[in-house]
């Protein structure tokens, strides 16, 4: 038998497939990427069991436990985790604290199945630590770079060429804006962090100490940065990308009205996917009324409702580019204008996709000395 572990490097770093033992609820509220939910025991069933510990002790909860989960019930658990095993033989099972449920589960795995499949000591709660502590360990030990620009500049286009960049919006599942919702809804916090960790501990171990991360607020939707992070980044250096108003507005146009109206009719089907579609766009404009003034947004909803109808009709997109264009001049570069001016001091760079490509790229191999 392949020996329990507690190197969770080597799990993150090797992808290693993982069966959780954990309660669904437990699961659902975090969990690691690739993780199979095969719980020893159900919602109800762990109810029942924790409340029997606090009222009749430990003893007393597990003979209950064995009561709860037996015959049919039993049979159909040990069957689920022997096909896993089966189909994963390098893989590991954990539990919460890689106790007592995991114990379990691995002895019920060889005496019912003659499998012998090793579990991670100390179990979720220890390979959560381990990935926050790696998120802590590159806030202190590396260098970061935040790459700042107008809306539309392909900040996250430019990131993806990278292969030191830490795509903050990719592990949200959010682009980061009023209209930055995806049509599947962002990961739990938990889940965020545990992306992001391993992101980085992945890049750390091909040898990169450098991190480019495009500049964020403290919340991408509804998943927060990491506190230490978010405070660095205010003091970072700053790389600040820059194009025309009209590539920016292309820009806009493919992410926020083609994709995501392909995206929409993906999930939805034709039918009702532009009807959620256009929904969506107007709840983005909607979200952001007050700040835009009762005048200029329905000056631009009307333009708004006007390009959807079009393209409704004809497939056409065109018309789509004078409300874009409009809330790119009058909202946005106002807000991104002052905050490049309030950044002055960290700049280091400014230039084209290029350029600054090529100065990141630069940078991820010598390091300036601004870069710390």
């Amino acid at each position: 038998m392949r020996a329990d572990t507690s190197n969770y490097r080597e799990l993150f770093l090797r992808d290693v497939p993982m069966l959780d033992t954990r309660a669904p609820v437990e699961f659902g509220k975090g969990a690691f990427p690739g993780a199979v939910n095969l719980p020893l025991m159900d919602d109800a069933e762990r109810q029942q069991v924790g409340l029997c510990y606090k009222q009749r002790g430990q003893d007393a909860a597990i003979a209950l436990g064995h009561k709860l989960v037996s015959g049919p019930i039993k049979a159909r658990r040990v069957a689920a985790w022997a096909e896993f095993a089966r189909a994963h033989p390098d893989g590991y099972l954990y539990c919460f604290r890689g106790g007592l449920r995991s114990q379990i589960s691995q002895a019920w795995l060889k005496d019912e199945a003659g499998i012998a499949y090793p579990r991670v000591i100390g179990g979720y709660k220890a390979m959560r630590g381990f990935l926050l502590q790696t998120i802590e360990d590159a806030i202190a030990q590396c260098g970061f770079v935040v790459l700042g620009g107008m809306t539309g500049t392909g900040k996250t286009d430019l990131l993806r060429q990278l292969g030191n960049s830490l795509d903050l919006e990719h592990h949200a599942h959010h682009r980061g804006s009023s209209f930055g919702k995806h049509v599947t809804g962002q990961p739990m916090q938990i889940d965020f962090d545990n992306r992001l960790a391993i992101d980085i501990l992945k890049k750390r171990a091909a040898g990169h100490d450098r991190f480019v991360l495009e500049d964020e607020g403290q919340a991408i939707g509804c998943c927060s940065l990491p506190v230490g992070l978010y405070r660095g980044m205010q003091s970072y250096p700053v790389v600040w990308l820059e194009d025309s108003l009209d590539n920016r507005v292309e820009r806009i146009l493919r992410d926020y009205v083609i994709d995501l109206c392909a995206e929409f009719v993906d999930f939805h089907g034709r039918e009702h996917g532009f009807d959620r579609f256009a929904e969506r766009l107007r709840q983005s404009l909607d979200n952001i009324a007050r700040r835009l003034g009762g005048e200029r947004h329905g000056q631009l909803a009307g333009i708004m409702d006007s390009a959807l109808a079009e393209q409704r009709r004809s497939g056409r997109v065109d018309p789509h580019r004078a409300w874009i264009a409009t809330l790119l001049t009058q909202y946005y570069d106002p807000m991104y204008a002052y905050q490049r001016q309030r950044k002055s001091q960290r700049i280091v760079f400014a230039g084209s996709q290029q350029a600054v490509l090529q100065y990141l790229q630069d940078t991820a191999r010598h390091g300036p000395a601004a870069a710390k």
